[in-house]
């Protein structure tokens, strides 16, 4: 008898043991996964980049089908924007004000909550219909310094053996991803901002010239055309001279909103300085470059823009450059850039609220002819 009971307490001490090593080996390897996730967040300084990323790997990590994020508005910080909304069909994002009390309760608690949750804590609090519409089983506050910089928001959960609930060691996994997450989409906002232009909310100059460096040597590599567009409102000065800077201002905001509505999510539209923009198609030949430059001038040279009841006529000149290692092999960004400005320079010649084609044949002319001189 007694060895018996020695021999079940035995069984009983290794079955602890077992079961102790296996909790301590999914810790560890979570540390790990942590420790993966971290890298992972610092390497991924682009902005856009950086949500997906984060909705993938919550996605993963919780077994959820979807996930979606709202972050703080970088520039006015007066609402929570939902960033990751894949909804094509409205340029009207969702938005949720920094002062409503939902995100009041997310900040004092510090903590995942369940939507049932919330909505107990405050059953009559404001945009609960917005956050609804997501169908969320869990909101994850996104906290930087006791700041709360956003929401995490998870949705349908992956059912494991009929249970759908979070377990408490979940619910600090999720906090420890989010606490990373935070931080990076930090990092991240202020590069945005520093590479932003605060007024047209188009990039700077030299980020867009950065960019372009990459993309000559990708485009080099792989093959690849990719093209320079460059705009010059026209007669820019008589809406300041006649209506006074703030109509500069709204001139300049109103056609940078409509050049960056009629790229690809994949270009990139710059504010180059003054009342210029530029425009980096990837994967774009000359007819794919020629016929988004033409629809941006025909779009704004048919947009009706009132200011103060004042309806304005706007018009831009462009200026368009390929490059083709076989036809137009520039050697650097600004050399592009100015072949752009060429063929802006011949629309302004021409007549203005146009846009002309560099063609690559004018710079071995003008080779030839400097070489004979």
């Amino acid at each position: 008898m007694n060895r018996k009971k020695f021999s079940d307490s035995k069984d009983s001490s290794q079955q602890q043991v077992l079961e102790q090593t296996i909790q301590y080996e999914k810790k560890i390897y979570d540390l790990e996964q942590l420790l993966d996730i971290a890298k992972s967040f610092c390497q991924n300084l682009d902005f856009s980049n950086l949500l997906e990323s984060i909705v993938y790997i919550c996605m993963a990590q919780m077994h959820v089908l979807g996930a979606e994020i709202f972050v703080r508005d970088l520039i006015t910080n007066e609402n929570f924007i939902l960033e990751t909304s894949k909804d094509f069909l409205s340029d009207k994002k969702t938005m949720i004000p920094v002062n409503t009390a939902v995100a009041a309760i997310l900040n004092s608690e510090k903590r995942p909550l369940t939507f049932e949750e919330l909505k107990k804590i405050c059953p009559n609090c404001e945009h609960l219909k917005i956050l609804e519409t997501l169908n969320p089983t869990l909101i994850v506050p996104l906290i930087q310094k006791n700041h709360l910089n956003g929401m995490l928001v998870l949705q349908e959960r992956i059912a494991i053996e009929d249970d759908a609930s979070y377990s408490e060691y979940e619910l600090n996994q999720i906090m420890s991803i989010a606490s990373l997450a935070s931080v990076a989409i930090n990092n991240a906002a202020l590069l945005e901002m520093s590479s932003t232009d605060m007024m047209t909310h188009l990039k700077l100059k030299y980020y867009f010239f950065n960019l372009l460096t990459e993309a000559i040597d990708a485009a080099f590599l792989n093959n690849q055309h990719i093209a320079v567009i460059m705009f010059d409102i026209d007669f820019f000065k008589k809406f300041n001279d006649t209506y006074g800077h703030e109509c500069g201002d709204f001139v300049l905001k109103s056609v940078a909103d409509l050049i960056r509505k009629n790229l690809r999510e994949s270009d990139v539209a710059s504010r180059y300085g003054g009342e210029e923009f530029t425009a980096l198609l990837l994967e774009a030949g000359k007819d794919e470059a020629m016929a988004v430059a033409e629809r941006i001038r025909s779009t704004i040279n048919e947009h009706d823009f009132v200011y103060n009841d004042q309806h304005l006529h706007v018009t831009i000149s462009g200026g368009v450059s390929v490059f083709d290692a076989q036809t137009n092999l520039v050697s650097s960004p600004n050399e592009f850039v100015n072949q752009a400005d060429q063929g802006l320079y011949m629309s302004k010649n021409n007549g203005r609220n146009r846009v002309t084609y560099f063609d690559p044949k004018l710079k071995s002319s003008l080779k030839s002819a400097n070489a004979k001189k």
